[in-house]
């Protein structure tokens, strides 16, 4: 089994509230689940409002697919509208 591990830095600068935030991150949250079938959480920065820190996890079968998929996400989040991506970390664990 192989676990891919992607935590990413998220700047929202236009955002003056908790709430602006909120609404970004759900939305990024909700569809990063339901199109890729990976686990996503908000995991620091919990009260900066420009500033969101997302962590997204999966299973794979193969190192090359754990990688791809990450590769994917970290694309898709590097377009979107309304935030840029301006860190991230990709680990990929493996076990027997």
């Amino acid at each position: 089994m192989v676990v891919g591990i992607l935590q990413i830095e998220l700047a929202i600068e236009w955002a003056g509230s908790l709430k602006d935030k909120r609404r970004v991150v759900n939305s990024l949250k909700d569809r990063l689940h339901r199109e890729h079938q990976v686990s996503v959480a908000e995991v620091e920065a919990l009260d900066e409002p420009r500033r969101a820190i997302i962590g997204i996890t999966l299973a794979a079968n193969s190192v090359p697919r754990a990688q791809s998929v990450l590769d994917r996400l970290l694309e898709k989040l590097g377009t979107h509208p309304d935030c840029y991506v301006s860190d991230h970390r990709i680990e990929i664990l493996s076990g027997r």
